[in-house]
């Protein structure tokens, strides 16, 4: 790499700060621009749907690094600033207020968006929300009042964790699910068990194999009416029913796209000198899963580009891990469960903590250890083991 090489990353996230870091530490010379449509500096975004949801955590706690950092390191930060275009002939990436970055590389980090319930359901209903970034969290920090009646429309791990927060803070919480179960496209039905006698343990109402068909207001309140011909009340909603990739810049630029960015194992796009990470990347050829959604691989991906820019091997992956906090357990999950055929469901190693492991056959492929830790640690590490003498 010249001393001269540019490099863009669009995004403000984890993967975007990951490369910035890495490319700063493996290369002196290059300039490296950072450009997040955000106002604050790159934050963290797990505690949202939880520390800084409760006010345990602070906006300036949240943030990634300090903004002297940025400067320390030679980082170009421009926050606030949203991309309308990328011109890849030009090499140029265009702000929404005309600036022109030019670049010799270009990093997209754009991260995803919650999926939203269909405009023909909501139309004449106010005060619904979705959870993604710091002032989707401060507007719902503002509806958490002891008393007040909340409305979740979704059972995966958002909708859940701030079910969760919301019980916590005194509220009435009620949710639905229109799949058959809680988690039904991340985990067994045991992991689901736990979860739904946890929340239920708790005062959460949870209703299974139910869809919205309609929410409109009525007398101060939005009204819900289910597939199960019930109607609920609730003084506001908050929808999670899963993520998008945020992909609309690379589409409009002719770069090839399945559910995200297409990436080869080095993270470059159908374009050379454009590489993706992190929620909008979709590995290309990825036998289990194309898209992981996980702080750790947004983290990972962000430093193995860093690599790829300079021509480098990347470090070898690492196997996928995740987590979930909800009320006083928390979920450690090590590992890809699809395509498991089987489960085993095993005591913990203190009172109260339980595991489930997930099998393709007789190969363990992912577990799921609930205030269990050693479990956790100890799975990982043997698929951690596997990766590394598969390559």
């Amino acid at each position: 790499m010249s001393m001269e090489d540019r490099i863009v990353i669009v995004g403000a996230g984890q993967a975007a700060v990951s490369c910035a870091a890495r490319l700063r530490t493996l290369s002196s010379g290059c300039s490296i621009n950072l450009i997040g449509d955000e106002p604050y500096l790159p934050y963290q975004r797990p505690p949202l749907s939880k520390a800084f949801l409760t006010g345990e955590l602070s906006v300036e706690r949240l943030a990634l690094k300090p903004r002297d950092w940025y400067d320390a390191q030679a980082i170009g930060l421009k926050t606030a600033s949203p991309v309308s275009r990328i011109d890849r002939r030009e090499r140029l990436v265009i702000l929404e207020d005309g600036e022109q970055l030019p670049y010799d590389k270009l990093v997209l980090a754009t991260g995803s968006r919650p999926r939203v319930l269909p405009e023909s359901l909501t139309r004449n209903a106010s005060r619904i929300y979705t959870l993604r970034g710091i002032a989707d969290a401060e507007m719902l920090k503002g509806e958490l009042l002891p008393g007040r009646r909340l409305l979740v429309v979704g059972g995966g791990y958002v909708g859940l964790e701030f079910a969760a927060s919301a019980a916590k803070a005194g509220l009435q919480v009620v949710l639905v699910e229109a799949a058959e179960r809680i988690l039904g496209r991340v985990a067994a039905s045991e992991t689901a068990d736990y979860f739904r006698e946890l929340h239920r343990s708790h005062g959460v109402e949870i209703r299974e194999n139910v869809g919205v068909l309609a929410i409109c207001d009525t007398e101060g309140a939005r009204r819900a009416s289910l597939s199960n011909g019930e109607q609920i009340d609730a003084d506001f909603v908050v929808v999670g029913i899963g993520a998008i990739a945020n992909d609309r810049l690379a589409l409009e630029c002719g770069l090839e796209t399945r559910n995200g960015v297409l990436v080869n194992e080095n993270g470059q796009t159908s374009d050379p000198l454009i590489f993706a990470a992190g929620d909008c990347a979709t590995l290309l050829g990825e036998a289990v899963t194309a898209r992981i959604e996980s702080v750790q691989n947004a983290i990972e991906q962000g430093d193995a580009v860093a690599h790829s820019l300079l021509g480098q091997i990347a470090p070898p992956r690492k196997t996928p891990w995740f987590w979930s906090d909800q009320f006083d357990a928390k979920l450690q999950i090590a590992g890809i469960n699809s395509g498991f055929d089987r489960t085993e469901v095993k005591a913990g190693t203190r009172v109260g903590a339980q595991s489930i492991w997930y099998y393709a056959g007789e190969t363990l492929i992912a577990v799921d250890a609930i205030n269990d830790p050693v479990t956790y640690m100890t799975v990982r590490r043997i698929l951690d083991a596997r990766m590394s003498t598969s390559k």
